[in-house]
């Protein structure tokens, strides 16, 4: 099944209803704009984790950051074939089921941090935190490494798909792990910096 919509209210409505597998989302709407709809689907709890191929003529490194920092699966600048555009939506609905089948622990618990994997939600000390879609994924990323350090690569391609990561400077995870810090707050200081490499989460809380 497949749903169009003709401008950003639209396409906002019918996605927070339908819930679809997956979203090719056009930059230039009437309305409200593409990255405005994103901003939406991405702060509302039943469409956070629900992927995005963003489609554009705007080709400026800039856009595609933005883009992909509001939680964007892929990136695509017109013109572009009918057969690319397939494969795009392969490869990210591919993705996608990848994370489903590794989420074998669904809960993780530790300090006053917790976590349900399949619901997406975060608590700490029993309180709600609110996390982008992309904070989430980076947060998880980190927890299920049990220790290890990851680098700055090694999270983009986790967490922003292996084939966008060469799009993204690695400055965007700096910029995620000191908005997740924030968030956390004490449980933030889990989020260890490892000088020139990447960044690894503390199973201990620090007190």
């Amino acid at each position: 099944k497949t749903i169009v919509c003709q401008d950003g209210y639209g396409g906002a409505s019918a996605a927070l209803k339908e819930k679809p597998d997956l979203i090719i989302l056009d930059l230039m709407l009437p309305g409200i704009d593409g990255l405005e709809v994103t901003k939406i689907l991405k702060r509302d709890f039943k469409t956070s984790d629900i992927p995005v191929i963003m489609l554009t003529a705007k080709s400026s490194e800039t856009d595609k950051i933005v883009g992909l920092e509001l939680g964007a699966d892929d990136y695509m600048t017109k013109p572009f074939s009918i057969k690319e555009l397939i494969a795009r939506v392969r490869a990210v609905l591919r993705r996608k089921g990848e994370k489903i089948r590794g989420q074998e622990d669904t809960f993780f618990k530790d300090g006053d941090l917790d976590m349900d994997f399949s619901k997406i939600l975060v608590f700490v000390k029993n309180k709600p935190v609110k996390l982008t879609s992309k904070e989430f994924e980076l947060l998880k990323t980190l927890i299920r490494a049990d220790g290890r350090v990851l680098s700055r690569e090694h999270l983009l391609e986790a967490v922003w798909g292996v084939d966008r990561a060469a799009d993204i400077q690695t400055r965007t995870i700096d910029v995620h792990v000191m908005t997740l810090r924030k968030k956390l707050k004490t449980e933030g200081e889990r989020i260890v910096t490892v000088k020139n490499y990447g960044y690894r989460f503390n199973r201990e809380p620090k007190r």
